[in-house]
């Protein structure tokens, strides 16, 4: 099945501009297209559109995103570039858990003055 780059839009959440940006970058090589030359994609198109969003979610730049959907790279290249990656994102996992349980204690300390309704200028 091949879908239209507006439904892979809407199921990847990357906007038809982004799209097209990955492919003229090639970010995206590949995306065949009918004889109109309207683009379509494929699910194996989507699945590596869902990989890129990881990488650039996690962090990872543009170009090295490039290098690495290219194979611009060896196996232990790519797979050391992953590693890193994952370790960035346990990282950072960490990070927004401490902020997480920061937020709470503040969540539960304006409770607690909005109940008691005491005065919010002596809790900061």
């Amino acid at each position: 099945m091949s879908y239209s780059i507006g439904e892979v839009s809407a199921q990847t959440g990357l906007s038809i501009h982004t799209l097209r940006y990955y492919e003229k970058e090639g970010i995206m090589p590949g995306v065949q297209r009918n004889e109109s030359g309207i683009r379509l994609y494929e699910a194996k198109d989507i699945e590596a559109l869902e990989f890129i969003c990881c990488l650039r979610e996690t962090g990872m730049g543009i170009a090295d995103i490039k290098q690495f959907v290219n194979h611009a790279t060896t196996i232990q290249e790519r797979l050391v570039r992953l590693r890193e990656q994952r370790h960035n994102v346990q990282e950072q996992m960490a990070r927004f858990k401490k902020y997480e349980a920061m937020l709470n204690r503040k969540i539960g300390l304006y409770e607690d003055m909005a109940q008691g309704d005491s005065d919010e200028k002596h809790h900061e």
